[in-house]
């Protein structure tokens, strides 16, 4: 483990609340040598730069709350369009510093930008390659030292009949939406499970966007619906095993979001793509198509960016909850026991 993430095991224990760790290249202020497990004062004014053997980190943000979403240190995955980059800006707006990791370098470059590149930064990420999602680890540890919440967005949708399908399609989903968020989980959450180590009183959090397609069937859409099924029997699982390191892991399973890329794209979104497979009987255009499923919405609306944020801002400020599905449906999709 870097002395970054040990010196902000420290300050957690000492403040009792999280603070942002930033590398700083100006001279420390108060010097822990090479013993980390130097006390700290618990009134200790921030910001303030603190020296760790031969590192150096600037101590900012401190935590309004104690499950409070803001200081938080913050990974979005797809994060440089719909959901991800509605995600990515609602966090920097409530105070997070945020990684925008996408498979689109420069798409998350421009959002960093858009965004503030002083409470953001860009990565390149192939999350269903391993190196890649290693690699996207070891940048995080080596920026800010620590972690606090992770938003497994990264998602893709290759709709068709089960008769038609061919095998690469199937596979591309399985592959994006399911093995994904097993390797994200896997190296980023041994980050989380190494600060827990230093901070074992502070809870951490991985969120997996799945879809109301996670909870329901999808008809002539088997392998995305089954690829979300399969996130939410992950989600479960690796919400028993991580409990011991205090990390949460948790899902959300927003209905359409109909303004973004992903059913909006003329070329391969979904109203696109469901009008071609016919999977909307006698549709004959896209607004037919948007009108059919705005029609099984209780709510009238597809979801938004910001009713998939207030519901992981709930899921980080609750202590007590993990390894939940939570539907945010407009009413469409209701648990049932």
């Amino acid at each position: 483990m870097s002395n970054a993430a040990r010196v902000r095991g420290v300050f957690l224990n000492a403040l009792s609340r999280p603070v942002l760790v930033r590398p700083s290249d100006a001279e420390a202020t108060l010097d822990l040598g090479e013993d980390l497990s130097a006390a700290v004062p618990a009134d200790l004014a921030l910001p303030v730069v603190v020296r760790a053997g031969e590192e150096v980190f600037e101590i900012t943000a401190p935590m309004r709350g104690e499950r409070e979403i803001s200081g938080r240190v913050a990974l979005v995955t797809g994060g440089a369009q719909g959901f991800g980059a509605e995600i990515a800006k609602g966090l920097v707006e409530q105070g997070c510093f945020v990684f925008i990791a996408d498979l689109n370098g420069e798409g998350a470059a421009a959002k960093c930008a858009e965004l503030g590149a002083e409470v953001t930064h860009p990565i390149t990420v192939n999350v269903a390659d391993e190196e890649s999602v290693a690699a996207m680890a070891a940048e995080v540890e080596r920026v800010t030292g620590g972690l606090d919440l992770v938003v497994s967005n990264a998602g893709i949708v290759r709709a068709g009949s089960v008769l038609e399908q061919d095998a690469a399609s199937f596979k591309l989903s399985t592959d994006i939406n399911y093995v994904a968020f097993f390797l994200v989980t896997k190296h980023l959450g041994a980050l989380l499970a190494r600060q827990s180590d230093t901070a074992p009183q502070w809870l951490t959090d991985i969120i997996q966007i799945n879809s109301k397609s996670g909870l329901v069937g999808s008809n002539k859409n088997g392998a995305y619906a089954g690829s979300k099924f399969g996130g939410i029997g992950l989600v479960q699982s690796f919400a028993l095993e991580l409990v011991e390191h205090g990390i949460k892991v948790n899902a959300v399973c927003p209905g359409n979001f109909y303004d973004g890329p992903l059913w909006s794209d003329p070329d391969r979104g979904l109203f696109v793509q469901y009008l071609n497979s016919g999977k909307v009987p006698g549709a004959r255009t896209v607004a037919d198509v948007k009108a059919f499923y705005e029609a099984k919405v209780p709510m009238r609306r597809g979801t938004t960016g910001i009713d998939v944020l207030r519901a992981i801002y709930y899921i980080v400020e609750q202590a007590y909850e993990t390894g939940q599905a939570v539907p945010v449906t407009g009413g469409q999709v209701m648990l049932s026991s």
